[in-house]
C-alpha cells in the first residue's frame, strides 16, 4: 500500500511547478543581490565614480551623483582640449601642493 502512496506523489505534475516557482525565487534573488552591489545601481544616492580600463586609449569614466549620470570618453589623443596656462603646481618636501597662479590674469578659486 505504501508504494502506492509513493508512486502517486512522484508523478504529481503540481510538485513540479513548485519546484519550478522555487528556482525563478532563487534566481530573481541572486539577481536583485548583483544589482544592489553594483557601484552604479539606481537605488543608491552615493557619489560614485567608475573608471573602466584606466591608462589605456579607450579609458572610459562614469561619474553617478545621486540620480545624475556622466560618462567621459577618452578619444586616444594628449593635449586634447583648449584653454590657457593658469599657473605652476609645486610639490613641498613634506608632500603638500603649492598652487601659484600665473602673474597678471584673473585668479579664479576652483573646488
Amino acid at each position: 500500500m505504501m508504494r502506492f502512496l509513493e508512486h502517486d506523489e512522484a508523478d504529481d505534475p503540481i510538485l513540479s511547478v513548485v519546484n519550478l516557482i522555487d528556482l525563478f525565487l532563487v534566481v530573481i534573488a541572486i539577481l536583485m543581490i548583483v544589482i544592489l552591489r553594483n557601484p552604479l545601481n539606481p537605488f543608491s544616492s552615493d557619489r560614485v565614480v567608475v573608471v573602466e580600463k584606466p591608462g589605456e586609449a579607450d579609458m572610459r569614466i562614469t561619474i553617478k551623483d545621486g540620480e545624475e549620470l556622466t560618462r567621459y570618453e577618452a578619444s586616444g589623443e594628449i593635449g586634447e582640449g583648449r584653454g590657457v596656462k593658469a599657473g605652476t603646481t609645486y610639490r613641498l618636501p613634506d608632500g603638500r601642493l603649492v598652487y601659484v597662479p600665473e602673474a597678471g590674469g584673473p585668479v579664479e578659486a576652483t573646488r
